[in-house]
């Protein structure tokens, strides 16, 4: 793929509501994730593997961590002279501002930045998906069937089925029917929210979209469907691989918890596609004499004193002696003092457990302390 034959557009202004005291200071692609990740390295991290260089961020809520952790965008090797990242924030213009009013409505706002690079095509994609993915092969799928738009696809539970797009194929994988969000799927194959357009009809349809009062400038509610009606050709691209939108408490813990053991579903250490991060340099992480690790990823600057069992436990965080930490997520300088147990738990950025506190439990949800947050005796 040339540099300037595909531009990509990533969708990172979202709030993430349901992610509750993590995401109430930080946009939901900001969240740390797998003890050095955040969670949108992993769009940025499948741009660079796939040799898409020219890549604009959107973003939107609380997004000044988002702004400065992107930076350049060195840490990816998005930061080339001729194309690179650029941030994307809402402007005003002589006729008024606005805040994004929907998917569509944020690159309708940026149609400007595409084409000045004038690519070929344009690749659409959220900031809050973790998954690999080579945008090549999805390209070339594209290509093959000479489509306007592809929408990589996958099956999911039919129970899920309610929150995604929903789409019908052909056998040719050609795409009849899409209906966002059913509330009686008549299939489970799923709208993964990326999608490959033809630049000059992207242009041309948002443009359209945005004169339209009854729009609600979305992607999955009003685009494709105006796609299909038109007859446009619109096809999948079947991806088969990790997939997972942590959108809800439960699910992000969940995801994490999948990074561990020796066969983990997810493989971080995967050199071919690398997911890469703008991680701040520190020491290495430091096990005391009296302390124990088992089955846990722990990053740099971190002091264990005490026993941390199958958890996540992210950069500079501190467990205490005597404290026991097990299946839990630690954010970034967490800190865990002496005689703790911490079980099925969160603990956001900076937040602090007290002496002998016990937080969380393996017989109810996920326990949360959000950035920031001193947990103290009787707040367990």
């Amino acid at each position: 793929m040339s540099k300037k034959e595909c531009l990509a557009m990533l969708l990172a202004g979202g709030q993430g509501s349901r992610l509750k005291a993590l995401t109430s200071e930080v946009a939901k692609p900001a969240v740390s994730f797998g003890g050095k990740f955040r969670i949108i390295d992993f769009a940025l991290s499948n741009c660079a593997s796939s040799g898409i260089t020219t890549v604009g961020v959107l973003t939107q809520y609380r997004p000044y961590l988002l702004h400065s952790y992107i930076g350049s965008g060195e840490a990816w090797n998005l930061d080339g002279r001729s194309g690179g990242v650029s941030i994307l924030p809402p402007f005003a213009t002589q006729s008024g501002g606005a805040w994004y009013e929907g998917t569509a409505d944020a690159v309708t706002q940026n149609l400007g930045y595409i084409e000045q690079n004038d690519p070929d095509y344009v690749l659409i994609l959220s900031g809050d998906q973790l998954y690999r993915m080579n945008y090549n092969d999805m390209l070339e799928n594209h290509k093959r069937h000479n489509a306007d738009l592809t929408i990589a696809v996958m099956p999911v539970p039919w129970e899920e089925a309610p929150r995604f797009g929903i789409l019908t194929t052909d056998d040719d994988e050609r795409i009849l029917k899409f209906t966002e969000k059913p509330a009686h799927p008549d299939s489970n194959l799923a709208s993964m929210g990326i999608y490959i357009f033809n630049a000059d009809l992207l242009v041309e349809t948002l443009r359209e979209d945005a004169k339209d009062p009854n729009s609600e400038h979305d992607f999955g509610k009003n685009i494709i469907p105006k796609l299909l009606d038109a007859g446009k050709r619109l096809y999948t691209y079947r991806f088969e691989g990790f997939w997972r939108d942590v959108g809800t408490i439960a699910s992000y813990h969940e995801t994490n918890m999948e990074l561990l053991g020796s066969e983990p579903a997810f493989d971080l250490y995967d050199q071919e596609s690398p997911i890469m991060s703008n991680t701040v340099p520190m020491p290495p992480h430091y096990v005391g004499p009296d302390a124990s690790i088992d089955d846990c990823l722990v990053d740099n600057g971190c002091r264990i004193l005490g026993q941390v069992r199958h958890s996540v436990i992210s950069a500079g965080v501190y467990v205490g002696p005597h404290t026991i930490v097990e299946d839990s997520v630690l954010l970034p300088g967490a800190r865990v003092e002496e005689g703790c147990r911490v079980v099925n738990a969160i603990l956001g950025e900076r937040a602090k457990v007290e002496k002998n506190v016990d937080f969380g439990s393996k017989d109810a949800d996920t326990a949360v302390a959000g950035n920031d947050a001193v947990i103290t005796k009787g707040e367990e």
